[in-house]
C-alpha cells in the first residue's frame, strides 16, 4: 500500500467520518449508511465489511466508561425508578447514537489500512466450519 496513511492517521480519519485513505470525503452518506465510493479520491469504501465489529465496540465502551461507573453512585440506588430510568437512559441512548457512526468510521479506518476486504471472506477459517 504505497502512499498509505498511517494505521493511526487512518482510525482518526475514519472517526471523523473522512476517508481513510485521503481525509477528505465523507464515508457516510447516511447516519450508518457506508458511501459506495468516496466523492474525492473514489476509494472503493463498500468493500470494508464492518459488519457487526461497531455495535460491539459501542456497547463495550458505552457499558465501561457510563454504566459501570454510575452504579458506583448511591442515588442510583435510592432514587424511585419512574426518576432514575428516563434520566439514565435518554443520556444512554444518546450517548450510543454518537458514537456508533463514529466508531464505525474508525473500524473501516482500520480495516483499510491493514487492506481487510469483503472479498477476503473466504480465508477465515470460521467460514469452513459451517
Amino acid at each position: 500500500m504505497a502512499n498509505s496513511p498511517s494505521l493511526m492517521t487512518a482510525l482518526g480519519r475514519g472517526f471523523r467520518g473522512a476517508c481513510p485513505r485521503c481525509g477528505e470525503g465523507k464515508i457516510f452518506w447516511k447516519y450508518l449508511k457506508v458511501s459506495p465510493n468516496c466523492p474525492k479520491c473514489d476509494q472503493d469504501l463498500a468493500q470494508y465489511p464492518a459488519d457487526d465489529g461497531p455495535a460491539y465496540f459501542t456497547i463495550l465502551l458505552t457499558g465501561h466508561l457510563v454504566v459501570a461507573p454510575l452504579l458506583f453512585f448511591p442515588f442510583i440506588w435510592k432514587t424511585p425508578s419512574m426518576i432514575i430510568v428516563p434520566a439514565t437512559l435518554i443520556p444512554l441512548t444518546a450517548f450510543t447514537l454518537i458514537l456508533l457512526p463514529r466508531i464505525k468510521g474508525a473500524f473501516i479506518g482500520v480495516m483499510y489500512r491493514m487492506d481487510v476486504k469483503a472479498a477476503d471472506a473466504h480465508l477465515h477459517s470460521a467460514d469452513y466450519a459451517d
